[in-house]
């Protein structure tokens, strides 16, 4: 509670700060714990919170292999570009007080015969995305399936069954174009949602480009409302760009024909402080934390996405995957992501088999459990 009290009263300071509209960024303390036991419309149905609970080492796991799987970017694919250590592969998210559903990919492809799902997002949607594939061919190696990718889109369709699980990637759920100030990220604009519509599922996720600067910022300038702006907090432009997701949602999601889901915020691990370690990274690192409590604490993102979530007039479901995922600092490409490219260390994305394995059985607990 101590740093839940703290990241309040930074956010209020960075509000004030920012010339935002402080009684409509404020979070409310008394609605956040400061970890995943109450989350804003999360699955914890039942009595049971599946995102509360520890890992385990399992050796029945992985759930495939990247030698098995053909849809693995070089990226995702620690294995095959020599990743020395596989403790990290298996690990199993086992709930306090309840057990998560075994994944069965015949049955969910049997279920959502004739369906579509789609995710929506940067990078860590193209990480879930592959990671479903993957966990969906590892029951039917053997189907007919077809693969479309171009430019930000992709869809995988196993014939067999006419399920269509698709990725739309957008850096910021909001619009960022093309004109005469430059590239403008517009935080009232949402065009890109007309390519969202008509699935029966949909799993959002942004964040990590908001905190962007320098060469790898994507944006000469940030507008609302016809203002501009060369810079502003990054948590009060994040929420506002949320509130523009949040308006689309309540005015064009039928919720009996559309699942909505908000894949929640995954953290980074290049900084060792986070865990007690302050002169590490993620590189070398073979074992989850195992702590009670993970020293970095509640991500202020998250008290946003909360915040947000909690205004949406139609039906949002927060995949709470933050606090078991900080937990899981070994399960990063590090070195051994991008063909084996050595330029940088990777402590952002996760290696597949992996993580992000754990968030699509959470989603599969979501739709059929």
């Amino acid at each position: 509670m101590r740093f839940l009290f703290m990241a309040l009263l930074l956010l209020t300071l960075l509000v004030r700060h920012s010339g935002a509209d402080l009684h409509d960024i404020l979070l409310d303390s008394s609605n956040f714990t400061g970890d995943s036991s109450r989350p804003t419309r999360s699955l914890a149905g039942g009595g049971c919170n599946i995102f509360r609970g520890k890992w385990v080492y399992d050796p029945s796991y992985p759930l495939y292999t990247s030698g098995s799987c053909p849809f693995i970017d070089p990226e995702f694919n620690c294995q095959k570009y020599r990743r020395p250590d596989t403790g990290y592969l298996r690990y199993r998210w086992q709930p306090f007080s309840c057990s998560l559903p075994r994944f069965d990919g015949v049955s969910f492809l049997e279920k959502w015969r004739g369906k579509k799902i789609m995710f929506v997002g940067d990078s860590l949607s193209l990480n879930m995305w592959q990671s479903l594939s993957c966990m969906l061919h590892s029951f039917v190696p053997n189907a007919k399936t077809s693969l479309f990718r171009r430019d930000n889109t992709a869809s995988l369709t196993f014939l067999d069954y006419n399920v269509k699980i698709m990725l739309y990637q957008t850096h910021f759920l909001v619009d960022l174009v093309k004109g005469s100030h430059g590239r403008v990220l517009k935080l009232d604009s949402i065009n890109n949602g007309d390519s969202w519509r008509g699935m029966d599922a949909l799993i959002f996720n942004t964040w990590h480009w908001w905190t962007h600067t320098g060469r790898t910022q994507t944006w000469d300038y940030m507008e609302e409302g016809g203002k501009y702006y060369k810079d502003m907090n990054r948590l009060v432009a994040f929420y506002k760009g949320l509130n523009t997701w949040a308006r689309w949602v309540n005015g064009n999601v039928d919720p009996s024909k559309t699942k909505v889901f908000f894949q929640g915020i995954s953290p980074t691990h290049y900084e060792g402080k986070d865990w007690g370690q302050p002169s590490r990274s993620c590189l070398g690192e073979t074992q989850p934390y195992f702590g009670t409590r993970y020293p970095a604490g509640t991500p202020m993102a998250w008290l946003v996405v909360n915040k947000v979530l909690s205004r949406v007039r139609k039906p949002v479901y927060l995949l709470d995957i933050t606090f078991l995922s900080q937990y899981r600092k070994d399960a990063h490409p590090t070195l051994y992501g991008y063909g084996g490219d050595h330029s940088g260390t990777d402590c952002s994305h996760w290696c597949l088999p992996g993580l992000p394995d754990t968030w699509n059985q959470l989603l599969y607990a979501a739709l059929f459990a």
